[in-house]
């Protein structure tokens, strides 16, 4: 049976709770991945969530800042988390649907500001987590998962508004894409996003700097759906909700969604 899974940098679901309760009822997700969702887990508002259905949740939080959670229409079990680069971070969390499929949900450092881990702890940081999910990947070798969430670098050229301007622009350096690329290569995941929509520039974010970030349209793909190979195949109709980025009081980031038929 089919499921279509979301994934949203929400930047605090307690703030925007309407906002997910919005995409909720309007796009109907199977199972939605929240990151940024800056609370503990026993202060998310669930209660409108389970209203619309969706009755299973899988989260990591902490007061006011990272968090992972995922809300689901189907039954999941948690599966557990991983805190790499031992940080203390509530940046990733699992679960498996009862297809067998498991589903990573990850909130990867943004790094800072200035891509130097010799003058920034931070960009140091990103590096080493992006080092341990690598090696993770390497020593499990995953099989029937989907790995979704704000990885906070935008990989191919065309996922930034201008290859040569953002290179020195932390989430679009060389250092990082290349540390991506390995963390991908390790666990053979498959970019379902770009396998569907393989040309042309494509954007998950735009700054709240921007004064008009649509005519702008300044934007990076920092938020990723990958799957393993052994089920890339049956993903499809990826696409990135770019209207919600214009919703009242929105995210910075888009929601990002893929169908798979198993």
């Amino acid at each position: 049976m089919p499921f279509t899974l979301a994934t949203w940098n929400i930047n605090s679901v307690r703030l925007r709770k309407d906002l997910v309760e919005k995409l909720l009822t309007e796009e109907t997700p199977d199972v939605l991945c929240l990151q940024e969702c800056k609370s503990p887990v026993d202060k998310i508002p669930l209660e409108g969530f389970q209203a619309l259905g969706y009755n299973h949740i899988v989260a990591r939080g902490q007061k006011g800042y990272n968090g992972v959670a995922i809300l689901s229409k189907l039954p999941i079990e948690d599966v557990g988390d991983r805190d790499f680069a031992a940080l203390g971070h509530a940046r990733h969390v699992a679960a498996r649907l009862e297809n067998g499929v498991t589903v990573h949900n990850f909130y990867v450092p943004a790094g800072g500001d200035v891509p130097d881990r010799a003058v920034n702890l931070k960009f140091g940081q990103k590096l080493d987590y992006l080092s341990e999910m690598r090696d993770w990947f390497h020593g499990e070798r995953p099989e029937k998962a989907v790995l979704v969430g704000d990885l906070n670098i935008a990989p191919r050229e065309d996922d930034v508004w201008d290859h040569k301007k953002m290179l020195k622009v932390v989430s679009h350096t060389p250092v990082e894409v290349e540390a991506l690329g390995a963390t991908q290569d390790a666990g053979g995941w498959v970019d379902i996003t770009r396998k569907d929509l393989p040309e042309g520039q494509l954007y998950s974010w735009w700054s709240y700097r921007a004064k008009d970030w649509d005519a702008a349209d300044k934007g990076r793909r920092l938020d990723h759906v990958w799957a393993t190979p052994d089920i890339a195949n049956a993903g499809h109709s990826s696409r990135i909700l770019r209207a919600a980025r214009g919703w009242e009081k929105p995210s910075d980031h888009a929601p990002v969604f893929a169908t798979f038929d198993l």
